[in-house]
C-alpha cells in the first residue's frame, strides 16, 4: 500500500432499517376501543331504555326477544275477603248507668296477603252493634298490604254484660 491510495473501505453494509413509530397504530386500536365501547353502551341504553318492542326490532331476525315482563294481577278483595272481631282497650263501668268501653278492629284477611294490590289502599268500613245510641259506623285504612290505621270507638253500653259485636259493611279500593 502506498500513500497515494485511498483507504481502504469498509465491507459494504446496509443502511439500518429505520424503525416505524407505532403512535398511529396506538392511536388508530384506541379510537376503534372507543367507538366500540360508546356503540355497545348505546345499545345497552336502547334496549333497557325503550323495553320489548324496539329491543326485538333491533336484534337480529331469527334471535329470541326478550319476554315481556307480566303485569301483577290482583285478586278482588271485598267484604268477604276478611274476618273481624273487636278487641276491647278500655272499659269503664258505673254500676247500674251502664259503661264506656273503648274498642279496636282486629282484622284478618281470609286469603295469600300477596294477592293484594301493594299499591293500593283499601277503606274497610265496619259496623259496631252495642252501643246505646245505635250502631256506630267507622272505617279503617289498609295500606301496603299489612298496615292498617284506624281510629279506636268510644261507646256506651247498658252493662257490663251487653253483647257487643262488630261486621264489615264495605270495602273500596283507592289507588293501584
Amino acid at each position: 500500500m502506498t500513500d497515494a491510495d485511498p483507504p481502504p473501505k469498509p465491507p459494504y453494509s446496509p443502511t439500518p432499517p429505520v424503525k416505524k413509530s407505532r403512535t398511529n397504530l396506538i392511536i388508530a386500536a384506541s379510537a376503534a376501543a372507543v367507538i366500540a365501547a360508546v356503540l355497545g353502551t348505546g345499545m345497552v341504553v336502547m334496549h333497557s331504555g325503550y323495553g320489548g318492542k324496539r329491543a326485538a326490532a333491533a336484534e337480529p331476525t331469527g334471535g329470541p326477544a326478550d319476554p315481556p315482563t307480566p303485569t301483577p294481577s290482583y285478586g278482588e278483595v271485598t267484604v268477604d275477603s276478611f274476618t273481624i272481631e273487636l278487641r276491647t282497650t278500655k272499659r269503664q263501668c258505673f254500676g247500674t248507668a251502664g259503661c264506656n268501653v273503648t274498642v279496636e278492629p282486629d282484622l284478618t284477611y281470609l286469603g295469600d296477603s300477596e294477592g293484594i294490590d301493594p299499591s293500593a289502599v283499601y277503606e274497610i268500613t265496619y259496623e259496631i252493634h252495642g252501643d246505646e245510641s245505635g250502631p256506630v259506623i267507622e272505617t279503617a285504612e289498609l295500606s301496603d298490604r299489612t298496615s292498617l290505621n284506624y281510629t279506636p270507638s268510644a261507646i256506651s253500653i247498658a252493662s257490663a254484660g251487653t253483647k257487643v259485636s262488630v261486621e264489615i259493611t264495605d270495602v273500596t279500593a283507592r289507588g293501584g
